[in-house]
C-alpha cells in the first residue's frame, strides 16, 4: 500500500543533478525535487556514440569519446559551484566492458573532476526498474531498457530485491549504424532471449530507453493519438508488433521522412525494433508501456528518505504543483477530507484508484489561482493534461484535467472534448465533472478556507444531494453563489437538492 501525499512529509524543495554517461549519449538532467515529486528543469544530451566501435575493437570511438569530453567539460561549467553530493555521474556498458574504460574514466576526473560511478549490469537493470516505480509505484512486469550497448532485462517486486540480467542487445552489440541484417538479427536476439524468456515472461513490458520512447512517439504519430505525452503511454500486442515490423522495412531515407524522429537514431531504430518485436514475441507481452523514467530517476528515488519514497508520486506533485501558483496551504487536503465521504459511496470507476484520484484532483483545486477568470478554466485543463506528473496513466491524466476544467467552469465540455473521448469514457467524463463541481462548491463555500470546510458537510441520501452546515454556522450556506455550485454538483450527480 502506497501512502498518500502528506504535507508533513513533503521535504523542503531543492535540485538534484544527473550526468548519465551512456553508450550512445551523454546527457545532463538537473531536477527539482519537492519530496516525492521530481520536475525535469534542464536537460541536455549530446548523442557521442561511445559505444559505436565496441563489438569490432572492444575499445570506445575515439570520436566518441572528444564529443563526449567536450559534453563533460561543458556540464562542469554548468554545475559550476554546485556541492558534490547534489551531483551523481554514472556510467553504463559502454564505459564498462570497453578496454579503455578505466582510461577514459581517469580523463574525466583530470579534465572535469568529475567522479563517475561504473554501474554493473545488475546495478543498471535494477536502478531501471525503480526509474520505473518512481514514475509508476503499482507497476507490474518486467521493465526492459534497452541503452546503445546493452539491454536489461528486470522483473519488478516493489522496492524490495529485483532480479535482473543484462544482454549484449543494444543497436551497436548488433552491428549499428552499419544498415541492418533483418533475420541475421533476429537470430542473435533470440539466442540471448531465448534462454531468460521463461524467467522474464509478462504481459506487462515497461520500455525505457530513447529508442524506445521514439518509437512509442511514433505510433502515437500513425494512430493521430490526441495526448502527445510519452511517459505511461500504452500499446498493445498487435500494435507493437504492427510498429517494430513497420520500422524494420523502412530504408534510413524513408525514417528521415517521417516528422518526429531523432534524427540522431536512424541507424539504431531499426536494431531497436527487431529487438522489440522478439522480447513481445519470446515473453508474451500483452502490452508495452513507455516510460520516460529510467535509471537517473531511479538513482534519485534511492536517495530520498525511506518515508518520502514511500509516497504517492502523483499526490506529491499535484501537491507541489499547486504550491508553487495557489494561494491557499492546506485548501487541498481539507477539501479531500470534505467530498471523500460523498465520493467513496459511488461505484469506483479506476479499481482502487479513485481514492488516489480524488486525492490528487483536490491538491490542484487552487491551480489557477493567478490564472485569468475568463480563461482559468481552459487553462488549468491544459497544464494537468501537459504536465510532466508521474504516477498516473493516459486516462488518469485526461481523467484529472476534465476535473480541473470543471472546477472553474459550468460548462460541460471541456476543449478538445473529442480528442479527450478517445481516451476517457463518458462515465468517466460525467464522474470528473461531479469531483470538479465538488471541488468548486467546496472552494466557494469556505472562500478557500480550510477551516471553514469542517463547519459543513455534504452527502448523498437517497435521491437527494444533501448540504448542511453545522449549528450556528447556517450563514455558510447563503447566497446565491453557494446555491448554484450545489446546484450543479447535484445535477452532475443526477440528484435532487437539499440545503440546510
Amino acid at each position: 500500500m502506497w501512502p498518500l501525499g502528506d504535507s508533513q512529509h513533503r521535504a523542503e524543495g531543492h535540485q538534484a543533478a544527473v550526468i548519465d554517461v551512456g553508450s550512445n549519449s551523454v546527457r545532463l538532467v538537473i531536477y527539482r525535487i519537492d519530496g516525492r515529486a521530481l520536475w525535469t528543469i534542464y536537460n541536455e544530451k549530446v548523442v557521442a556514440g561511445l559505444g559505436k566501435d565496441l563489438t569490432a575493437t572492444r575499445r570506445l570511438s575515439p570520436e566518441g569519446v572528444e564529443a563526449a569530453m567536450g559534453a563533460l567539460r561543458r556540464f562542469r561549467a554548468v554545475l559550476d559551484g554546485w556541492k558534490a553530493e547534489q551531483v551523481t555521474a554514472c556510467a553504463t556498458a559502454a564505459v564498462r566492458e570497453a578496454a579503455d574504460g578505466k582510461a577514459f574514466l581517469k580523463r574525466i576526473l583530470d579534465e572535469t573532476g568529475l567522479q563517475v560511478r561504473v554501474l554493473s549490469g545488475e546495478e543498471e537493470a535494477r536502478y531501471a526498474a525503480l526509474g520505473v516505480i518512481c514514475g509508476q509505484p503499482d507497476a507490474d512486469g518486467v521493465v526492459g531498457d534497452l541503452g546503445g550497448s546493452s539491454l536489461e532485462l528486470v522483473r519488478l517486486n516493489g522496492l524490495s530485491t529485483m532480479d535482473g540480467v543484462t544482454l549484449p542487445l543494444g543497436p551497436f552489440a548488433l552491428g549499428a549504424p552499419k544498415p541492418i541484417s533483418l533475420e541475421r538479427t533476429k537470430r542473435v536476439v533470440d539466442d540471448h532471449v531465448s534462454p531468460v524468456a521463461k524467467r522474464y515472461g509478462s504481459a506487462a513490458f515497461h520500455a525505457v530507453g530513447g529508442a524506445w520512447r521514439n518509437l512509442g512517439l511514433l505510433h502515437m504519430q500513425l494512430a493521430d493519438y490526441p495526448l502527445h505525452v510519452a511517459h505511461q503511454y500504452e500499446i498493445s500486442r498487435t500494435d507493437g508488433l504492427e510498429l517494430a515490423r513497420f520500422v524494420q522495412r523502412q530504408s534510413r531515407s524513408s525514417l528521415e521522412g517521417i516528422e518526429g524522429l531523432s534524427k540522431k537514431r536512424f541507424d539504431t531504430l531499426p536494431y531497436a525494433a527487431v529487438v522489440l518485436e522478439r522480447l513481445i514475441e519470446r515473453l508474451g507481452v500483452e502490452r508495452v508501456v513507455i516510460s520516460a523514467y529510467g535509471v537517473r530517476e531511479g538513482l534519485l528515488l534511492e536517495s530520498m528518505p525511506p518515508e518520502v519514497r514511500r509516497l504517492d508520486p502523483l499526490i506529491a506533485g499535484c501537491e507541489a504543483l499547486a504550491a508553487h501558483r495557489g494561494v491557499a496551504p492546506g485548501l487541498g487536503p481539507a477539501l479531500e477530507a470534505w467530498v471523500g465521504p460523498l465520493f467513496e459511496t459511488l461505484p469506483p470507476l479506476f479499481g482502487g484508484r479513485d481514492g488516489v484520484l480524488l486525492a490528487a484532483a483536490c491538491r490542484l483545486a487552487d491551480l489557477g489561482a493567478f490564472l485569468h477568470p475568463d480563461h482559468r478554466a481552459d487553462l488549468a485543463f491544459e497544464q494537468v493534461l501537459r504536465a510532466p506528473l508521474a504516477g498516473m496513466n493516459h486516462a488518469e491524466r485526461a481523467f484529472l484535467a476534465n476535473v480541473a476544467f470543471a472546477r472553474h467552469s459550468a460548462s460541460p465540455q471541456p476543449p478538445d472534448a473529442s480528442a479527450v473521448g478517445r481516451v476517457l469514457t463518458p462515465e468517466r467524463r460525467q464522474r470528473a465533472r461531479a469531483l470538479g463541481s465538488a471541488i468548486r462548491l467546496g472552494s466557494d463555500l469556505s472562500a478557500r478556507n480550510p477551516r471553514l470546510l469542517e463547519k459543513s458537510a455534504v452527502m448523498i441520501r437517497g435521491d437527494r444531494l444533501s448540504l448542511t452546515a453545522l449549528r450556528d454556522w447556517d450563514d455558510m450556506l447563503m447566497g446565491e453563489q453557494t446555491t448554484r455550485r450545489a446546484q450543479a454538483l447535484a445535477q452532475a450527480l443526477k440528484l435532487k437538492l437539499e440545503m440546510g
